[in-house]
């Protein structure tokens, strides 16, 4: 099942796939061209196709106030933490704490959004 809440945009040519959960929160900005996969082939036998030993369905959360920027790519079984902004091109295989900003292949976090100061109207404000 895909679920995407309320003022989530998703831009044209991305890819939303797999037999997994995907759950996208509200007021998230999905950029072109990413691709959220909720499923990845298991391959840990040598001694038999990969195509044969079946494929994982962790699924995939993206919560509220999420940016993935273009080409993204989300593999099984991660969780992108509220207000996360995730930069063009990274590969995110593991779970991103919320306020953060990760970047690179595979996506590590390379700063927190609550490291910035912030005016202090902002810091009251309900999104």
């Amino acid at each position: 099942m895909i679920y995407i809440d309320d003022h989530t945009y998703i831009a044209p040519y991305v890819s939303i796939a797999g037999p997994g959960n995907v759950k996208i929160g509200k007021n998230c900005m999905i950029a072109s061209h990413c691709g959220i996969y909720a499923n990845n082939h298991v391959f840990t036998d040598v001694s038999l196709p990969i195509k044969d030993q079946g494929v994982t369905r962790q699924g995939i959360i993206i919560e509220d106030n999420c940016w993935l920027g273009h080409a993204v790519t989300v593999l099984d079984g991660v969780t992108i933490g509220q207000g996360s902004i995730i930069g063009a091109g990274a590969v995110v295989k593991k779970n991103i704490p919320p306020y953060s900003i990760a970047v690179g292949v595979p996506a590590k976090v390379i700063k927190t959004r609550t490291d910035q100061k912030f005016p202090e109207t902002l810091l009251k404000a309900e999104l």
